[in-house]
């Protein structure tokens, strides 16, 4: 499974980023992808999480913000942050499970539970 993202940049605060993740090389029927972040110094916390029929979670500090979908005919994963803040400045990760047994994960937006990672993408806001 190869994951590459796209999309990052640096945006002033209240600006607008759409990051891309585009996926290849999987043949679950049934998955769930997700968006993480991990800035300097702090864990990597989970943002959003979207199961492959359209489902979806997202940590509290992005709601009404950020939008996750998918594009299956294409096998890419989105992000579109609006309003963005400082505080979302990070490296931001996308990443893949195979569904089964990984409801929890799902759930809990939890970073353990996914095994496929791509190699990050800088969002930088500034005020």
């Amino acid at each position: 499974v190869q994951l590459v993202e796209s999309g990052g940049g640096s945006v002033q605060s209240g600006g607008s980023l759409r990051l891309s993740c585009a996926a290849s090389g999987y043949t679950f029927s049934s998955y769930f992808m997700g968006w993480f972040r991990q800035a300097p110094g702090k864990e990597r916390e989970g943002v959003a999480v979207i199961s492959s029929d359209g489902l979806t979670r997202y940590v509290d500090s992005v709601k009404g913000r950020f939008t996750v979908s998918l594009d299956n005919a294409k096998n890419t994963m989105y992000l579109l942050m609006n309003n963005l803040k400082p505080e979302d400045t990070a490296m931001y990760y996308c990443a893949a499970t195979e569904s089964y047994g990984r409801i929890s994960y799902f759930y809990r937006i939890d970073p353990t539970g996914f095994g496929y990672w791509g190699q990050g993408t800088q969002v930088t806001v500034s005020l």
